[in-house]
């Protein structure tokens, strides 16, 4: 099945590594050509779990390339002031 044109318009390359598809996961962030969302790869970073183990954890679809451009994303995007309305 080809895809139509305004159809690969809904998936947002957000990183190399990264996207967002409306389709899928309600439009969170996931690592590309997963279903595997990148909050919940950050939230076994913040438990101390090494990179490699989580990689292995998710059976090679995640690599540490990978989760290190979730976290520095999230590192940026947490560095952005927030104006009040």
């Amino acid at each position: 099945m080809q895809v139509g044109y305004t159809e690969q318009m809904k998936v947002k390359t957000v990183g190399r590594f990264i996207v967002t598809d409306p389709d899928v996961c309600h439009g969170e962030p996931i690592f590309r050509g997963t279903r595997i969302l990148v909050a919940d790869v950050l939230e076994q970073v913040a438990s101390g779990m090494a990179w490699e183990a989580i990689a292995e954890e998710w059976r090679g679809s995640v690599t540490p390339e990978a989760i290190a451009e979730g976290y520095g994303l999230t590192a940026s995007f947490n560095q952005v002031k927030k104006e009040p309305c």
